[in-house]
């Protein structure tokens, strides 16, 4: 099965503001956006990540 669209979102870094990559989440059972602490290539730290558009 292949990824649907539809559960794709973007991570976006909280410091730099680049968009990091991207992740699946279950839009009809998790309504709030999703917030991860991930590795940042760019910033090259453990940075919190959010959904963005």
């Amino acid at each position: 099965m292949g990824i649907i669209k539809e559960n794709l979102v973007k991570l976006r870094c909280s410091d730099c503001k680049t968009i990091v990559g991207h992740t699946k989440r279950n839009k009809k059972k998790v309504k709030e956006k999703l917030s991860l602490k991930k590795y940042c290539k760019s910033c090259r730290k453990h940075t919190l990540q959010s959904e963005s558009k």
